[in-house]
This record gives structure tokens, sequence and C-alpha cells, in this order.
């Protein structure tokens, strides 16, 4: 990173999003990157990098390769650690940790490998400056990213983060089955939402899908609220600059004249999504309406549907019928809109009675899911096609 302009920037995201975070690299400028699992990678300089950090929806974690090298043994990895210049990135008195990732054969525990890495940092700035910096597991100002393959290629990063990116900043109140935000966002996006049309969360929760689909339409940027990032706490963070793209960020807002509606029927759960609404800033802009989705008289603007049903994970807790409500209400209410659901759930789904035109493959935590796609044509689905013919 030192004395370069441009750097290696990685950019993790959850498995099925890649693309879409690759669209919303391309989308600030880059036109070079390389996709992965659950990662993209790409050069970029250190305005890019913040506006990353600001703008990516789909992101969860942003971290600056700083060095690359192969390791014979673990005194090996001790030496080559230590020799990186340590100073130059953070002080002393700054805390750190390690965040380690161990496929090689060289180390019987990842723990193990950090702690070594750890060791030759601390070991360094002893030797040259008499004193060590802390080790902070719950806060630290540096975090460090450990990964050895099973061919012993270490990569050494800077997490330019801090704490996840899906936590915008925003949020007060979390439902019994919350989204995480940067799922939210990338279920709004993979709809290919136009923002040209109503916006409608049957199962709207603690406002997540809401809030997310408001800051798509309105152009604000995801981060905008949040107080710190991890490149804050860098020698070489530019405090000017960051502040100078927080206001472009905010001219770039845009007027939204459509309507973006969330109806739950769990009174406690509604009071949980108008506090985070309202701590998004967004109350002015989100209309709720507590009822029972099959009793919320469809807007006479169509639009797209994108939810967040209960899955039926807890004990005793049967979702079949209310699959079967959904897709009922679907069929008798939302003639000419698309619709889609995300869910656990495979046999819940085919209670929904309707076939999906898209079927994708998402993780919402450690829950493998379908987003599950219903385009609900006007008249017949054989008339819909030999109108498009």
């Amino acid at each position: 990173m030192q004395g370069e302009n441009k750097f290696q920037i990685t950019v993790k995201t959850s498995f099925g999003l890649e693309n879409i975070l690759a669209q919303e690299l391309k989308d600030l400028g880059v036109t070079e990157l390389e996709i992965g699992n659950r990662v993209v990678t790409f050069h970029g300089d250190k305005t890019l990098l913040y506006q990353c950090n600001l703008w990516l929806r789909t992101a969860n974690r942003i971290v600056v390769p700083i060095r690359q090298f192969h390791i014979k043994n673990q005194d090996d990895l001790y030496h080559k650690v230590k020799n990186m210049l340590w100073e130059d990135i953070f002080d002393i008195n700054q805390t750190f940790a390690i965040d380690s990732t161990v496929f090689s054969k060289l180390f019987n525990h990842t723990k193990y490998a950090a702690f070594k890495t750890k060791d030759a940092i601390v070991d360094r700035f002893r030797d040259k400056f008499g004193k060590r910096p802390d080790v902070s597991t719950d806060n630290p100002n540096i975090r460090i990213n450990l990964h050895i393959d099973q061919n012993n290629q270490c990569t050494i990063s800077l997490d330019a983060s801090g704490d996840p990116l899906f936590k915008r900043g925003y949020r007060d109140s979390r439902s019994i089955a919350p989204i995480k935000e940067d799922l939210a966002a990338g279920l709004i996006l993979l709809s290919g939402w136009d923002k040209k049309s109503t916006f409608l969360d049957l199962f709207c929760g603690s406002g997540t899908l809401l809030i997310e689909a408001t800051m798509i339409a309105y152009n604000i940027a995801p981060n905008l609220k949040r107080e710190e990032f991890g490149f804050f706490n860098w020698k070489n963070f530019d405090k000017d600059l960051f502040e100078k793209l927080k206001d472009e960020a905010i001219e770039q807002q845009i007027d939204f004249d459509k309507k973006i509606i969330g109806v739950d029927i769990d009174g406690r759960v509604m009071g949980m999504c108008r506090a985070n609404i309202k701590a998004a800033g967004l109350t002015d802009k989100i209309e709720l309406h507590k009822k029972d989705f099959q009793d919320f008289k469809a807007p006479f603007e169509k639009g797209v549907i994108v939810s967040n049903p209960p899955y039926g994970e807890r004990i005793g807790e049967k979702v079949d019928d209310l699959y079967k409500a959904f897709g009922d209400t679907l069929k008798t209410q939302y003639s000419g809109w698309n619709a889609w659901i995300i869910s656990s759930n495979e046999e819940a789904l085919k209670n929904v009675g309707l076939k999906p035109s898209q079927k994708i493959k998402l993780f919402n935590g450690s829950l493998e899911c379908k987003l599950m796609k219903y385009e609900m044509y006007q008249g017949t689905k054989k008339i819909h096609k030999l109108q498009n013919d």
C-alpha cells in the first residue's frame, strides 16, 4: 500500500450476491474486477476504498491485502510478519486484533498462527520503541486478517470496515427473525425493481427490507450514518477526503414519487419497525399498516413485492397454511405484480401453489434459502404469452 496510488481491494459478500456486488462496483466506476466465491477483488485508490465502504449495499466486509508471501514453517511466519513496517500502519497506543483463516498443515490450530502473528507485531514494536501495543478482541482500533492457504501462501490484510458493513448505524430494535441489511439490499437488487413502481413488503417485521428499499429508491448511501470505519484508525487516513465524499453522497440523493409500504400483523414487531425507520430518518418516506396481509387491500398502482416470511424454524411453528394463504392472496389481489419471497422451508414453499419463474439459492445466516419469483400475469399466462409473441 505504501507509496502506491492504487492497491488491491477485496470485498466480501454473501453467497449468491457476488454478481450484484460486481454491478455495484461497476456503478462506482470499477472497470476491471475478479469475481470469486463470496468475494470480488479489484484495484483502486483511497478515494475508491472510502466510497466502497460508504456505498456498497451488498458488501459485508472490505479488506486491503498489504503483504503476500510463502512460509516454510511457523518461525518463518513469525520473522516475515516481524519484518513488516507495522509502525507505518498504526501507533503503539492503538489496540489491535488478529482474525485468522488457516488451511495449512504447518499449524494444528488456526489460533496458533494468529498467536505467532500477534507475537511478531508486538515484538517489532517492543524492539523499536521499548513498549508494545495492546491486543483487544472486543473493539480493536486495528483489525488484521491472516489467511494461510493449503500451499502455505500467506496473505496479511487490513480490515477497512471494522464492524461488518451490514451494521448501518440506524438499527434500534430487532424482531425475532431478522434479515441482515446486506442480504435485504441484495434481495431488492436481485428483484430488478426499477424504482418507478410501488415497493411492498407483506411481512415487514422490523423493517429492514423497507429501509433498504427506501435508501435504494432515494439513492441514499447505506453507510452514511455509520460513526466509524476501520480505516479511520490507519495512519494514512485522510479525514478531509472522507468528509468530502460524505458531502458528495448527500448531494447525490434523489426524489422518489412512488410508495414504499410495509404490512405486518404483529403490533410489537411493528413498534420495532417504526423505531428503526425513525432512527434511519425515513419516517415520512415509508407507509406502514398493522394488518394481516390477507386483509390489506392491494395498492392501485402495481409494483413489486419482496418479503421474508416466517420459515417455521421455531419449535411448534406451523407455516404451511400461511404460505398457502400468501399464494392465494397473490392470485386474487396482485394481478400484474411480481412477488419475491425468501425462505429456508422448501416444503412450505410448495404450499404457495404457484410456479416460480426464478429460483435463486442464498443463505440467511446459516440457513440455506431459496429466493422465489412469482410473476402474477394479468389474465392467464397463455394470454400473456400470446401478447408478447
